[in-house]
């Protein structure tokens, strides 16, 4: 399990979006990836609030963000709207910290959201 200073300091996602979480329980997200229900390809950008939690089964770290705007996610209907997208998974491999999240069609081989940070 990731401890909270842990947590605290800035994850890259494949594509370059960044998703820097503070010790006061703030966060900045430039263009991160998330998951939200079951689209996929979604990135996101603004300001807000995290905490985090576990999965006592797996002693797992979660990390909840909750943007301060909404974010439309269907364009078929832009007034549909969420503010808070699935939480992540922490984890540990090696000299890596990772938050991870599956997105999309769970159809479609869960592809994933990885966001890294170094290993202090």
């Amino acid at each position: 399990m990731l401890e909270p200073a842990e947590l605290a300091t800035t994850w890259t996602d494949a594509d370059g979006g960044t998703l820097t979480l503070e010790q006061d329980g703030t966060f900045t997200a430039d263009e991160v990836c998330v998951a939200v229900g079951w689209y996929a390809g979604l990135t996101w950008s603004g300001t807000g609030t995290w905490q985090q939690g576990s999965r006592s089964r797996t002693k797992q770290s979660l990390v909840s963000v909750s943007f301060d705007a909404d974010h439309p996610v269907d364009t078929y209907h832009p007034e549909t709207v969420e503010r808070r997208p699935d939480p992540y998974a922490a984890l540990r491999q090696g000299k890596v910290m990772k938050l991870w999240v599956a997105v999309g069609d769970p159809d479609n081989d869960y592809p994933n959201c990885v966001l890294t940070s170094p290993a202090s």
